[in-house]
C-alpha cells in the first residue's frame, strides 16, 4: 500500500464524514479521483435517495474520469435501488483502477460491485485502510448483516465509578465538554434510548441542544409497565411527536391516551416481568432503526451487557470521587463472579475533553469485522 493510496483513501474518508447522521437506513461514503496525481472529482453520499458519493465525484471529474483512479470508502454497488448502480457508472466513465477500502456486507452487493468492474477490466484494489472504513459505517454494517441497530452505551463517571450521588443526584458529573460531544452523538444516531427508571429520576429531554440545532434522534422509553408520567418532558406537546415506548402492557385505554400525544407504542415480548431486550432490538430493527445510543437505567445497561447487546462503550469519567458504598453505580444487579468470565474489551481509544477522559471500546465478540 504507497502513501498516495493511503492518503487519497484518507481524503475519501474525510468526505464521507460529512454524510453521518445523514444517510441512514445507507451507509455513509466518500470517493475521490485522480487524474496523473491530481484529484479532479470528489463526493459523498449526503442523502438518503440521492446520488451516491461516486456519481457526484465523476460528475465533477467529467471527461477527466477517462483513465483516472477511483478512490472509494464503500464498494460500489451494482443493484438499482432509488439510485441507479454506481458500478455502472464507473464502468461507463471508463476509469482505469478502483480501490476499495471495504467489500460491502449487504448482501444485494457483496462483492458483486467489485466483480463488475473487474469483467469490464477495471483492476481494483481492496481492503485499503479499511479498518477506517469500518468504523464509518458500525450501525449499517450490523443492521445489514443482522437486522439489529448497534448499540452504544454512554454514562458518565466519577473516578471511583459512581453515576451519581448516594441520594441519586447525577447532575452535573461531567463538564460542558464532555456534555456538548453527546449532543452531537444524539445529532448522528437514530435513537437515544433510556429505562422508565431515568424518565422518573431525572426527568430528562433527550433531544439534540446543539447551538446551530441539529435533528432530533427518536426518543426510546423502555417501560414494561407504562409508568412514564403524563408531565415527562419526553410526553410534552413538542416532544411526543418524535418518542416511542417500548412495553409489554396491553391496556387499549393507555395506548390511546398516548397515540393521541403521538407517541409510538411497540409492545414487546416479555422476558422475566420486563421487556424482552433481543425481541425489543429485533423490532426496532425492523422499523428500519440502524443505531441506539443507551443512554440510562443502571437496570437496563446491566441486562443490555448481560445479553451481549452492547456493540460499543463510551464512558466519560471526571475527576471527581464520591467514596461510600451508597453512590450508584453503572450497572445494578448480581455482577459477574470470576474474573475469567468478565466481559473483554478492546480497540481502546482515550479522548480528553478538558478535564475529562473518555474511553470508547468494543466487546472482544464484536459484530464487526477485523475489529
Amino acid at each position: 500500500m504507497v502513501e498516495m493510496d493511503m492518503r487519497m483513501m484518507r481524503r475519501s474518508i474525510s468526505l464521507a464524514r460529512h454524510g453521518v447522521g445523514r444517510t441512514s437506513p445507507n451507509p455513509v461514503v466518500g470517493c475521490v479521483i485522480v487524474k496523473d496525481g491530481r484529484i479532479v472529482g470528489e463526493g459523498w453520499h449526503r442523502k438518503a435517495g440521492t446520488a451516491h458519493a461516486e456519481v457526484h465525484a465523476l460528475a465533477q471529474a467529467g471527461d477527466l474520469a477517462r483513465g483516472a483512479d477511483v478512490y472509494v470508502t464503500l464498494e460500489p454497488c451494482s443493484h438499482y435501488g432509488r439510485t441507479p448502480p454506481c458500478a455502472n457508472a464507473l464502468v461507463d466513465s471508463m476509469v482505469s483502477r478502483v480501490f476499495v477500502g471495504m467489500r460491502d456486507p449487504n448482501p444485494l452487493v457483496s462483492g458483486r460491485g467489485i466483480e463488475k468492474l473487474r469483467t469490464a477490466g477495471i483492476e481494483v484494489r481492496c481492503g485499503i485502510l479499511e479498518r477506517e472504513c469500518i468504523r464509518l459505517n458500525e450501525p449499517f454494517i450490523k443492521h445489514v448483516t443482522s437486522g439489529m441497530p448497534f448499540v452504544t452505551l454512554k454514562s458518565a463517571m466519577t473516578l471511583d465509578g459512581k453515576t451519581a450521588t448516594s441520594i441519586g443526584e447525577s447532575k452535573w458529573i461531567t463538564n460542558e465538554l464532555s456534555r456538548r460531544y453527546v449532543h452531537k452523538l444524539r445529532a448522528v444516531v437514530d435513537a437515544v434510548m433510556v429505562g422508565v427508571g431515568t424518565v422518573l429520576a431525572d426527568n430528562p429531554q433527550l433531544n439534540c441542544r446543539l447551538p446551530r440545532r441539529a435533528k432530533d434522534p427518536l426518543r426510546i422509553i423502555v417501560d414494561s409497565r407504562l409508568r412514564t408520567p403524563p408531565d415527562s418532558k419526553v410526553l410534552s406537546r413538542e416532544m411526543s411527536g418524535n418518542t416511542m415506548i417500548a412495553t409489554i402492557e396491553k391496556d387499549p385505554a393507555r395506548f390511546s391516551w398516548l397515540e393521541k400525544l403521538g407517541v409510538r407504542v411497540l409492545v414487546c415480548a416479555e422476558r422475566s416481568g420486563r421487556v424482552d431486550l433481543m425481541d425489543m432490538f429485533k423490532r426496532l430493527g425492523s422499523c428500519g432503526i440502524q443505531s441506539v445510543l443507551l443512554e440510562g437505567g443502571r437496570s437496563l445497561a446491566s441486562a443490555a451487557l448481560h445479553e451481549g447487546l452492547i456493540d460499543k462503550f463510551l464512558l466519560f469519567y471526571a475527576p471527581k470521587v464520591l467514596g461510600g458504598e451508597d453512590g450508584f453505580g453503572l450497572f445494578s444487579g448480581k455482577g459477574i463472579e470470576k474474573m475469567d468470565s468478565a466481559v473483554t474489551l478492546k480497540n481502546i481509544a482515550v479522548r480528553r475533553f478538558g478535564e475529562d477522559i473518555m474511553v470508547e471500546a468494543y466487546p472482544e465478540k464484536s459484530c464487526l469485522p477485523v475489529l
